[in-house]
């Protein structure tokens, strides 16, 4: 089973989302990990690519698009359900789980204070708990 790790932002919207994706996917890569980011859809995953380079000054974060050739950066990008056989890290965007959630030994949600976000981030909650997930919740 993964661990699955719920980070609760104070902050609303998407680009709360993705801004703190872009910092966990950082310092997972610094510690030497790898990091798949999945989103919902291919326009969330351009953004994401263009985020990646410029979501704080001095950042550096070797990546690459699924599907796009042989990608050999340690932090890969794709939109659901396209995933990487497999990655120490799925931060997942997407509003569902992902497909085979096992294949990763550990899942980041990123959950909204924005009242939507909260529901969508409970019923994933459910899903991994039911599935037999170990899940950690970190209110940010």
């Amino acid at each position: 089973m993964s661990r699955v790790d719920f980070y609760v932002l104070q902050q609303a919207g998407e680009d709360a989302r993705m801004h703190f994706a872009c910092r966990l996917a950082e310092k997972a890569y610094r510690l030497e990990h790898t990091v798949h980011l999945v989103t919902d859809d291919e326009r969330a995953a351009r953004t994401l690519d263009e985020l990646l380079w410029s979501f704080r000054d001095g950042s550096f974060v070797p990546h690459d698009r699924l599907g796009t050739s042989a990608p050999e950066a340690p932090v890969t990008i794709s939109s659901a359900p396209d995933l990487p056989e497999s990655a120490d890290l799925l931060i997942n965007l997407a509003a569902e789980l992902p497909p085979a959630p096992d294949a990763f030994p550990r899942i980041a949600e990123l959950v909204t204070s924005d009242e939507d976000a909260r529901l969508r981030g409970r019923h994933r909650f459910s899903e991994y708990r039911n599935q037999g997930h170990e899940i950690e919740t970190h209110k940010l």
